[in-house]
């Protein structure tokens, strides 16, 4: 059965696209160090800033931005997902893209961010993410990656919605990446509980790069990039800091916790 290791990379991303892109690569190359295979970066890894800032660099940041992800995946040899970036949408949008890139460079998977958070916190703080982006009409996908596992893309705000990921189990995930800038005020109270749901009721893995800090403003990330097993338990987390979470990815142990609890063969589909 096949084992490997994964990493979780966890960033402070600002609206300064080079530093951004510096400060990824130190973590893709200790992650590769560390002996990860599968890496992944949180959603707005090159680019966190001013929404009007986002929208007039859109085409520079999007062509950047995956001119990184190839050129780190070949250069680290490691499969490399990148967990959104901004993609020109039309006049005042832009998609939220995430994509997963080969160790020689081949994209395998690319999914647009299909729930946006437009959210009136108790904090004070607003969020209108649709102003801006032009929400996905395609479902996630879900591809194999050789030599390690099937792997289903997401972002962020999706895990609120655990029929996305129904979807991603029904196809055959066996990890699930879910790259994200929670903020803090939610992060404290959802953010481990909602991934290791997803992780449980699917009975796959999880993977969750993450933003931490504050970005500028009054935005702030909550952090705790996470690597999760089937059964819940959390590998490995990243704590507050830039840094990740580095931990063992085994087909065969997910394999034996679908035998113990087949909760995903006693669905009704027919009811539901």
């Amino acid at each position: 059965m096949t084992s490997f290791l994964a990493s979780a990379i966890q960033l402070n991303s600002s609206a300064d696209l080079t530093a951004n892109f510096t400060a990824a690569e130190e973590q893709i190359e200790l992650a590769v160090r560390r002996g990860a295979e599968l890496v992944g970066l949180p959603e707005n890894f090159a680019f966190m800033g001013e929404d009007s800032q986002r929208l007039e660099q859109a085409a520079l940041i999007a062509e950047q931005a995956q001119r990184f992800l190839i050129t780190m995946a070949r250069r680290y040899q490691v499969t490399l997902m990148g967990g959104g970036y901004p993609v020109p949408a039309g006049a005042g949008l832009t998609s939220n893209r995430a994509q997963l890139v080969a160790k020689d460079g081949q994209i395998l998977a690319t999914y647009d961010k299909i729930h946006l958070f437009d959210v009136d916190l108790p904090d004070g703080n607003t969020y209108q993410e649709s102003a801006t982006v032009q929400p996905g009409n395609t479902l996630p996908p879900v591809v194999e990656v050789p030599g390690l596992c099937r792997v289903g893309l997401s972002i962020c705000y999706d895990v609120r919605f655990p029929e996305l990921y129904r979807h991603l189990a029904a196809e055959g995930a066996d990890l699930l990446f879910i790259p994200a800038a929670f903020t803090a005020f939610t992060g404290k109270d959802h953010w481990n509980v909602l991934l290791q749901a997803r992780a449980i009721e699917n009975t796959a893995y999880v993977v969750a790069p993450a933003q931490t800090g504050h970005h500028g403003g009054r935005r702030q990330t909550h952090g705790h990039a996470l690597v999760i097993d089937p059964w819940g338990t959390v590998l490995s987390d990243a704590g507050t800091s830039v840094g990740q979470a580095v931990a063992p990815i085994d087909v065969g142990h997910r394999q034996r916790i679908q035998a113990q609890m087949p909760s995903l063969q006693h669905r009704k589909p027919a009811l539901f």
